[in-house]
């Protein structure tokens, strides 16, 4: 049953439990996510980050609390609980969510094979639009539209431009809300920067010149990635022993001096580093 939606929410979090095995990793996550809003989850290894965005996206069932979803499909979007909605209408909220993962997640194939297959059997398009788009989505990207690279192998692709793609492959759905889990993770510091600033461009869906406004996507980041706190400015969520232990902005977690945050902090660019 669809609730009245709570004013710009995109995500609204309630006691949210999980365990595995008798090991509780999430103990009651209350967290709200507003409509536009950048945020990025961080915590030390095994905190729940990943299970948090599972349970977001429907893909794992909590043992206790909510996960409350806007449902853009219907007017004013309402709030729907995306654990007891059935397949349809989950089919139907996922079709305005992009999500970048962590490794990629590129089909095997060509670029174009990966950018048109939701957009073929989601949304049911036609292949002179699907091209548009996907030419749309690789210029987004700073990836060549042209025909040749298109019907590149995506092993031949470097890391960096992996990652691109799999950005572009989020875009071309134009979803209301993007995903993205350590999209930085293993890069070198030269792709980490341009996949930073890339992250900045697809939040903005566009500009309306006569009124001087931007329209802006929901973007939720997982990610260990200081320098990425530092150029994004995003609101910080930080879990610690299943919970949220801080929810604020770069200058109060960078300048923490609790017991739980400071060592975390420190660690952030060795767990960045590591190979995704």
């Amino acid at each position: 049953m669809s609730q009245a939606p709570t004013q710009g929410c995109d995500f609204e979090i309630k006691g949210l439990k999980k365990a595995f095995d008798g090991h509780v990793v999430l103990d009651g996550i209350d967290l709200k996510v507003n409509v536009g809003e950048i945020i990025a989850i961080v915590g030390g290894s095994g905190c729940g980050k990943t299970v948090l965005l599972n349970l977001m996206l429907g893909q794992m069932k909590p043992d206790g609390g909510t996960v409350l979803v806007a449902n853009h499909e219907q007017a004013q979007a309402p709030l729907v609980d995306i654990h007891k909605i059935d397949e349809r209408e989950l089919d139907a909220v996922h079709t305005h969510w992009g999500v970048v993962f962590q490794n990629n997640a590129l089909f095997s194939g060509t670029v174009y094979d990966n950018l048109s297959l939701w957009l073929d059997e989601i949304k049911n398009m036609d292949p002179e639009a699907i091209r548009l788009i996907a030419v749309g989505a690789l210029d987004a990207v700073s990836l060549p539209s042209t025909d040749e690279f298109m019907e590149h192998s995506i092993d031949s692709l470097s890391g960096g431009m992996a990652k691109r793609l799999a950005v572009a492959r989020a875009v071309a759905m134009d979803p209301e809300v993007i995903f993205y889990d350590e999209p930085t993770t293993g890069l070198d510091p030269t792709s980490a920067m341009q996949i930073q600033d890339l992250i900045v461009a697809t939040h903005r869906v566009g500009n309306d010149a006569s009124v001087g406004t931007t329209t802006e996507r929901t973007t939720i980041i997982i990610t260990h990635d200081k320098d990425l706190l530092k150029r994004l400015s995003p609101r910080i969520v930080m879990l610690y022993d299943g919970k949220v232990y801080y929810d604020g902005d770069l200058e109060g977690f960078e300048k923490s001096t609790s017991q739980y945050i400071r060592p975390y902090f420190d660690l952030m660019p060795a767990l960045q580093k590591r190979t995704a």
